[in-house]
């Protein structure tokens, strides 16, 4: 059965790092017929929720795939949280190949230093920077599709193609 890797906080899961979710209806409705997997890599990694936020320090989610960047959290400890993003990533990749050809797609969640497609925070202020998430980085460089779930067309568009 062909299906969806999606971020859980998408679902309702409350996984981000303040312990919410990004809600999203359609997701849900799809995640109710048993088309959606939902993951969150940054617990997949092992941190927990609640958990401090955390922005990759230069770069984006590539340059932490090829040792060139870490992420951080920026509480204030700025504790290195890479190996946890690193792991969470792989983890993703994981179910993404065993599901091989089914999975049709991964939706990510837009701005995350794990899931972000398009755009993520620059480490030392709160602007938008152009750049991928690690694992969004990692299931595209390895060919999976990824889209944004702010790419409400292509998302339903998609939704419409499983059932």
């Amino acid at each position: 059965m062909r299906k969806l890797i999606v971020s859980a906080c998408l679902v309702g899961f409350n996984c981000k790092y303040n312990g919410k979710n990004n809600r999203c209806e359609s997701i849900v409705k799809a995640f109710r017929r048993g088309l959606v997997v939902p993951l969150c890599p940054e617990q997949l990694g092992g941190l927990p929720t609640p958990r401090p936020p955390a922005k990759i320090t230069e770069g984006d989610g590539f340059t932490v795939l090829d040792g060139k960047s870490r992420v951080k959290t920026v509480d204030g400890s700025n504790r290195d949280v890479t190996i946890s993003f690193l792991r969470g990533a792989y983890e993703t990749l994981y179910a993404a190949e065993l599901l091989g050809e089914n999975c049709i797609a991964c939706i990510l969640k837009e701005r995350s230093p794990s899931c972000g497609v398009r755009e993520i925070y620059e480490y030392k202020s709160d602007n938008l920077k152009e750049g991928m998430g690690v694992t969004s980085a990692l299931l595209r460089r390895k060919g999976f599709k990824i889209v944004s779930s702010e790419d409400k067309e292509e998302i339903e568009k998609l939704l419409k193609e499983l059932l």
